[in-house]
């Protein structure tokens, strides 16, 4: 088994929600190894995710939540490599405001395991910046992509339609910083951090209610 590799496309494009835009870079991440790799979140454009994934099969296009920075590549990246998309049932109306005609492929749902490269990516449900938001672990790695859901700082933003603060707060207390504290966390946006790193601050989130 050839050693597992993860690797970030960073792009660059608008998120829309509630008739606002604003622009965003996203964090596309890239697991797996010389033959085959799992696509985390096809954003803004599928060109330069089809060029970091080369001649490898895609396994799979995850989707951590529905808005649209996030899924806006992934039809086009689909149709370029064959692989399916996958997203949480509880997202589908995001993603039907963005992609009307195309259904995913694959309904996620926590507990669920996708392997790539021989390792287990562990799909942990954790609504709050959207209500079918995942988290994908990778407990050989001590990595846990976190989507929108938990950056350097803080939990992902909740003041927008089908977002809840207390929600968000549960799903990273249950889901994310019962996780080992040297677990490094792969964020949507920006830059990386830690489990250790963040769990310190959680009170300070709750009390500034955001």
């Amino acid at each position: 088994m050839s050693a597992l590799d993860i690797t970030s496309v960073r792009t660059s494009g608008i998120f829309s929600l509630d008739g606002a835009d604003f622009e965003v870079e996203n964090n596309v991440w890239l697991v797996g190894d010389e033959d085959e790799v799992v696509v985390l979140d096809a954003a803004h454009d599928a060109a330069p995710i089809v060029a970091a994934v080369g001649g490898r099969r895609v396994v799979a296009i995850v989707c951590t939540h529905g808005h649209n920075d996030h899924i806006n590549a992934a039809v086009d990246l689909a149709e370029a490599s064959g692989a399916p998309i996958a997203l949480h049932p509880d997202d589908r109306v995001l993603w039907d405001d963005v992609h009307p005609g195309r259904a995913p492929d694959r309904a996620l749902a926590e507990g669920d395991v996708l392997e790539v490269a021989g390792a287990p990516l562990k799909v942990l449900h954790t609504p709050g910046h959207s209500p079918g938001g995942v988290c994908l672990h990778l407990d050989d790695a001590r990595v846990v992509f976190s989507g929108d859901t938990l950056f350097q700082g803080g939990p992902g933003a909740t003041g927008r339609s089908f977002s809840d603060f207390p929600t968000i707060i549960d799903s990273i207390r249950e889901r994310l910083l019962s996780l080992p504290p040297e677990t490094t966390v792969l964020t949507g946006h920006g830059d990386s951090t830690t489990i250790g790193a963040e769990a310190p601050h959680l009170q300070e989130w709750i009390d500034r209610g955001h």
